[in-house]
């Protein structure tokens, strides 16, 4: 394993620490809000008097509801991009992203996750967000290929498998959320990914 360290591995400054611990506390509070009342129904000011800061502040930190909404997906990426970060690179990187996204899902395995989904795609806004919101993970899976495979004559082979990796687990996130949790995420994401290299499709 290399010696290089990296962002997880550097000791957290007091200000970074206080940064990210505020910013947790406003997204926890505001997905208790948006569970309980619903989310039309929460507002800023709500969201603002229980994590017990100024509206402003929530400002600084999330420029809408909508962002605050979406921050939960970020523990999770930050468990994807580390698995990414630890793989082998003598392994295939549609294997790699595969492993990495299946180690990432054990966070969604919860009622609450099911909960939180459903707010996502209970208004065009939220929809339409997320589905941006995937492009976004497709470019910065994309720069974590790179960045493990730099070599050149590469780009083209990772463009394809994070465009691939994104796609598998929207189409596994898609499934989940219709059958409501009646199976794993982690199972609907194997079957995306088994279709993948299923070279014969159904008549």
């Amino acid at each position: 394993m290399s010696g290089r360290q990296t962002r997880a591995d550097r000791p957290e400054g007091l200000r970074e620490r206080k940064r990210r611990l505020t910013r947790q506390r406003i997204a926890e509070v505001a997905l208790r809000l948006f569970l309980e009342k619903g989310y039309d129904e929460t507002t800023l000011n709500e969201i603002a008097f229980a994590a017990d800061i100024s509206r402003r502040t929530v400002f600084h930190y999330f420029d809408s509801k909508d962002a605050i909404l979406l921050a939960w997906q970020s523990g999770a990426e930050g468990i994807f991009h580390t698995a990414l970060a630890d793989a082998s690179p003598d392994s295939a990187p549609i294997d790699v992203v595969r492993d990495a996204l299946l180690t990432m899902v054990s966070r969604y395995e919860t009622g609450e996750a099911i909960a939180i989904d459903r707010l996502l795609r209970s208004t065009e806004a939220l929809r339409a967000r997320k589905q941006a919101d995937y492009k976004r993970q497709e470019e910065a899976l994309f720069a974590a290929l790179v960045q493990k495979w730099p070599a050149p004559e590469n780009r083209v082979r990772l463009r394809v498998v994070a465009m691939m990796g994104i796609g598998a687990m929207r189409i596994a996130a898609e499934a989940w959320s219709a059958e409501q949790g009646a199976r794993s995420l982690d199972a609907h994401l194997q079957e995306a990914f088994a279709a993948l290299t299923d070279r014969a499709p159904q008549e």
